[in-house]
């Protein structure tokens, strides 16, 4: 059984990265011979095993041949005549088409190792082309290796642009494409897949809404990079540096300022509502990408009360309470915490403000802890019934925002 190491494993030895999990593909071998050599099957559309022993994933090698429309229309063949090199060509990029054998040596038929020295994002063939899915797998690809120095080869942009325009992206399932985006704002510069698609044209198809933001201006006293989109991109990474691999609060980071994209002409370069208007086309956003709950219900709040949060200061006590409990902080109080960081980036994702204070963070965060520390059990004896533990509730919380304020602590 000729058994070889695979894609993300080799590429970020490589890379002097810590590996993911580690794939292999088999070469020469029937799906029978790996079920009678005790290998389990798992995969659905063509022949996967787990071993018996360290439950790593083991494909047969294989190849793909374009019969349909989208990433879905492929005929695959994994009959045992299929050479390594065959299955390399049908990867995506060179850097993920290197193989590794048992002893350590290279098998690198597409300059996948070359590509890694000059930092090179590049296509592996012509047939790049036949799956819309690696137009987002470059973005994302971007995302986490755009800090290391990485770009997308000229040629291979080329054609990322050719398969935007033909329309082959609306073929693309919700899922793949929210799965494509949540790996890229955890991680480690969002921007990068953002501006990756943008640059061949592919963000209007894929996320119209943040598309819509770019070439929209905003008063330059709070900030200087004018451009929202522009913004947007300094946010996302802002938000990636303070919450790493925090894809809920990077995505509030993504969508918080959408309505400044439906300012009227004559209100430019003002904003005046655009955290009220942007609700309606990020609720269309997440219904369209079928967005998990949690970074629905973070991102929501962002867009809502981000600018509450900027004011937190000057705020009277009862409006803090409010905004605690329309964010429903008294029952989820880690919502509290994420909605502050996302607040923070926002501050702190402007041209030449990154090493701003935001003391909103902290504040927020100390007059939460305080309102949450009175419960139900404290305003018990005063025999209270229905609506009015509710009223007295709030104003015992209202009294403890106010008292620590008074405090400092």
């Amino acid at each position: 059984m000729r058994v070889y190491l695979v894609g993300g494993a080799v590429r970020d030895r490589l890379l002097g990265l810590e590996a993911g999990d580690r794939d292999h593909v088999v070469v020469g071998q029937t799906p029978e011979a790996m079920l009678a050599a005790g290998f389990k099957p798992v995969g659905r559309d063509f022949p996967v095993f787990l071993h018996p022993e360290t439950s790593e994933e083991h494909a047969l090698a294989r190849t793909e041949r374009k019969s349909g429309r989208g990433y879905r229309g492929f005929v695959v063949d994994s009959d045992a005549s299929v050479t390594l090199e065959e299955d390399l060509g049908r990867r995506d990029f060179t850097i993920n088409a290197i193989a590794q054998d048992a002893q350590g040596n290279l098998v690198d038929p597409f300059g996948g190792a070359r590509d890694i020295e000059a930092r090179m994002l590049r296509h592996v063939g012509p047939a790049f082309v036949e799956d819309p899915l690696r137009v987002l797998r470059a973005a994302r690809f971007m995302a986490r290796f755009a800090a290391l120095g990485f770009s997308v080869a000229p040629e291979t942009m080329a054609l990322m642009r050719g398969m935007s325009a033909s329309g082959e992206l609306d073929a693309l399932v919700p899922e793949r494409v929210w799965q494509e985006l949540s790996k890229a704002i955890a991680s480690t510069r969002p921007s990068a897949f953002v501006r990756t698609l943008r640059d061949c044209g592919a963000l209007a198809a894929v996320l119209p809404e943040v598309d819509a933001l770019y070439g929209v201006p905003q008063r330059a006293e709070y900030h200087p990079e004018v451009d929202t989109g522009v913004h947007v991109e300094l946010v996302c990474d802002m938000a990636a540096q303070l919450a790493p691999g925090d894809a809920v609060v990077g995505f509030a980071a993504l969508t918080h300022d959408l309505g400044k994209a439906l300012t009227p002409d004559d209100e430019l370069p003002g904003h005046v509502m655009h955290e009220q208007r942007g609700l309606a086309p990020l609720r269309a956003l997440c219904e369209r990408l079928k967005v998990p709950v949690a970074h629905r219900e973070l991102a929501l709040m962002a867009c809502r009360e981000h600018l509450n949060v900027h004011r937190l200061l000057e705020l009277r006590d009862a409006t803090v309470h409010d905004l605690l409990a329309r964010c429903d902080g008294f029952r989820k109080p880690d919502r509290i915490a994420q909605l502050a960081v996302a607040c923070e980036a926002d501050k702190r994702g402007r041209a030449g403000l990154q090493d701003a204070p935001y003391p909103q963070r902290g504040e927020l965060l100390r007059l939460h802890a305080a309102a949450l520390a009175v419960g139900a059990r404290d305003i018990a004896s005063e025999g209270l019934a229905g609506p009015q533990i509710g009223e007295a509730l709030r104003k015992a919380r209202i009294a403890a925002i106010a008292e620590a304020r008074r405090s400092g602590d």
